[in-house]
């Protein structure tokens, strides 16, 4: 069934507990995550800084949880070749806590296509395309400029001024959640066009793969 994105709420970490080093990730259909008295439950959202590139700041919901070990909800490192058994070892750590991010308007996104290189061998008249992975994503969106002094408004002020990693969640009406391992970038200049509301622009720079949940 179509959906539409009205009603999807946007969030952004502000913070985080303190990483848990991971000793080791398990190659299966979902990933089992070795990580001594970690503390979480099941739902948390983790991000993962793992020796494994494609997994890499990805940010995960904790499926089921034992003392020292959760298993990584829809992430399978089955594949050997892309993680090479015994080298995902790294650090997790739990989100804490999201901030709404209130009154969006125009937002919009882009990237995360496909990279192609073109090649020709001397003795062949044919070119070959070669995937050279995909490019960044990037999410754009403006907020009331009236939201000036509020949490939210504050919360991305201090984000764009430390710009360590974070996580933007957004969960459509459907209860789909899609998670943005990401740095944000707020232009605190107010934008002014008449017969519009003033409004301030923000950038959300991904930095790693997103993570879709279906609800």
């Amino acid at each position: 069934m179509a959906s539409v994105p009205t009603g999807t709420i946007f969030s952004v970490a502000t913070a985080f507990a303190a990483a848990k080093t991971v000793s080791g990730i398990s190659n299966a259909v979902e990933a089992v995550v070795s990580s001594t008295a970690h503390g979480f439950s099941t739902g948390d959202i983790v991000q993962l800084y793992s020796g494994w590139g494609r997994l890499n700041r990805r940010v995960v919901r904790v499926k089921s949880s034992l003392a020292d070990s959760f298993m990584a909800e829809g992430i399978n490192t089955v594949n050997t070749d892309f993680f090479p058994s015994g080298s995902g070892g790294g650090t997790v750590r739990k989100v804490t806590t999201f901030q709404q991010i209130n009154k969006i308007v125009n937002p919009t996104s882009s990237g995360g296509e496909p990279k192609n290189i073109t090649v020709k061998f001397l003795e062949s008249d044919v070119e070959d395309s070669i995937n050279d992975g995909f490019t960044a994503v990037t999410e754009s969106f403006e907020i009331d400029a009236d939201e000036f002094g509020g949490t939210a408004y504050a919360a991305l002020v201090l984000l764009s001024e430390v710009q360590t990693d974070t996580v933007l969640k957004k969960t459509l009406r459907s209860g789909a959640v899609i998670l943005t391992p990401s740095r944000v970038s707020l232009n605190e200049n107010v934008k002014m066009t008449d017969g519009q509301i003033m409004t301030n622009a923000v950038s959300i720079n991904g930095n790693g793969k997103i993570t879709r949940y279906a609800s």
